[in-house]
């Protein structure tokens, strides 16, 4: 799995209708370690900006981090 750092982060409090059910959620731009950037979900605990994180799966083509 891809880690990286956390570029920026947001809370997503109103979503579209096919997301309404995980609201609220975290999403982020990582900088992963191997270069390149990507937007992705966060699990588990929030993270903030440079905190580390590991990807831990991927669901329908977007991957989902947890804090490392």
């Amino acid at each position: 799995m891809r880690t990286g750092t956390v570029y920026t982060e947001t809370v997503i409090h109103s979503a579209p209708e096919a997301f309404i059910k995980d609201v609220p959620y975290q999403t982020s731009i990582v900088a992963l370690d191997d270069g390149g950037r990507v937007t992705g979900r966060i699990l588990g605990e929030r993270v903030a900006i440079d905190d580390r994180v590991i990807e831990v799966e991927e669901r329908d083509g977007v991957p989902f981090f947890r804090k490392a």
